[in-house]
């Protein structure tokens, strides 16, 4: 038996040393690259706005999803207590994302008050916008027994619950939340929005695991997608020097009332008129008019253009 004192230590034989040495070294030229070598960025803390997206989730439905034995006659006060608790804390995240993206801003504490402010007034509508979701939600699904059950289990209502508040965020100006936010629910429901996403009343995503809506879709009022289905770019325009053009429209446009079934791929800024069912597994590159009926066959053999069928010839 060896004798504990004359025995390596595990970090001296497994070389920590030399390893936090080497990290350290790719760390400093990192944020050398970046102009932080003095003051390298606090961010936004994922596990904080997990928290904050719970308390403001029990603000907005304190029956469901806030405590189990409230009252009547304490709602109001829970509500108030859980957005006191929420927006103090997201105030500290604001604070955190404004400091990152402009060190040298001024009065950061006064900005992320009153992008927090306006937030907390957007919340009555978020939560009517909520309200259409989940009643699309239960009247578009035959296995819905309750809107309180679409509440509580559907994966689609989480997912758009989460990017209903972090679209707001986004468009205050704190897009690194709104996609903290976003990716929270992505993590735990495989549904992709993006925060810049325009999303109308009365949306449904049914099954969802699979579903991505990239930054700049626009969706209408009461479109129903189901699973694996993309809203996504066709391609990326670059600049002179070969670098991503950043923000501009390459995302599609569904018009009111649309139904695409799952696995349909939709890319490129196009237009799918209002009304259009768009069938299961169609790769579809081209706008289609209003009220037009795309299938799989379609798509192999041309159809030709009528009332109720785009004119989308094989790709």
């Amino acid at each position: 038996m060896k004798d504990s004192k004359t025995s390596p230590e595990a970090g001296d034989e497994l070389d920590i040393s030399r390893i936090v040495q080497e990290l350290r070294n790719v760390r400093l030229a990192s944020l050398e690259h970046r102009n932080r070598l003095n003051r390298p960025p606090k961010l936004p803390s994922r596990k904080a706005l997990a928290e904050i997206v719970d308390g403001l989730g029990a603000a907005l439905f304190p029956n469901r999803l806030g405590m189990p034995d409230l009252r009547d006659d304490g709602i109001d006060y829970f509500v108030g207590h859980s957005l006191d608790v929420a927006l103090r804390g997201l105030l500290a995240q604001v604070r955190l994302e404004l400091k990152l993206i402009d060190d040298a801003a001024q009065q950061p504490q006064e900005r992320a008050t009153r992008l927090t402010r306006d937030f907390a007034a957007q919340l009555p509508a978020v939560r009517r916008l909520l309200d259409s979701d989940i009643r699309a939600a239960y009247e578009g699904d035959p296995a819905a027994r309750s809107v309180d059950e679409v509440l509580v289990c559907y994966p689609g209502i989480n997912a758009i619950m989460h990017y209903r508040l972090a679209h707001v965020l986004h468009g205050l100006g704190v897009p690194l939340i709104a996609r903290m936010i976003t990716e929270i629910a992505h993590s735990a429901t495989g549904i992709d929005i993006h925060p810049g996403a325009r999303i109308g009343e009365g949306f449904f995503i049914d099954h969802g695991t699979g579903v991505v809506i990239g930054e700049t879709c626009i969706i209408g009022r009461h479109v129903r997608v189901y699973q694996a289905v993309t809203l996504g770019a066709k391609r990326f325009q670059v600049d002179a020097d070969g670098s991503l053009v950043k923000g501009n429209a390459r995302h599609p446009v569904v018009e009111d009332e649309v139904v695409i079934y799952a696995g349909a791929t939709i890319l490129g800024r196009i237009t799918i008129g209002r009304g259009s069912v768009i069938g299961g597994n169609v790769w579809l590159t081209h706008s289609v008019p209003a009220n037009s009926n795309i299938t799989q066959a379609q798509m192999r053999e041309g159809a030709p253009t009528s009332q109720h069928t785009g004119a989308v010839t094989h790709q």
